[in-house]
């Protein structure tokens, strides 16, 4: 399968999994559903294509290569939540982040493991 193809299954994964979580971690600084989901989704488009086609071309082992693309991602995640949503400071982005990745990547292993899926 195109490497394209198989990030696409990931990246819809991903947003299945992190959109709904994040979006309501940040309802207390934004009521506006739309919003925050709108925001959230704009914040993964952001980060995920680095994760499979910058990280991966950088010539590092796998394990390097890995906890690089994902600290990019929850850091760059978090910075953007703490610059739109106002209401929200450092910690909490890095902790709305942190679960939101960390909950995508733990599901995207699983799912992995028992069907061969992305």
């Amino acid at each position: 399968m195109p490497l394209v193809a198989l990030w696409l299954k990931a990246f819809l994964l991903t947003v299945l999994v992190e959109v709904p979580i994040a979006a309501a971690l940040l309802r207390p600084a934004d009521p506006r559903r739309a919003r925050r989901v709108a925001l959230v989704l704009f914040a993964n488009v952001a980060s995920h294509p680095a994760v499979w086609f910058i990280f991966p071309e950088l010539g590092l082992p796998h394990l390097t290569t890995l906890v690089l693309a994902e600290a990019w991602a929850l850091l760059s995640e978090a910075l953007f939540y703490r610059l739109v949503f106002e209401e929200t400071d450092a910690v909490e982005a890095l902790g709305i982040s942190a679960v939101a990745n960390g909950a995508s990547f733990g599901i995207g292993l699983l799912v992995h493991a028992a069907t061969g899926w992305v």
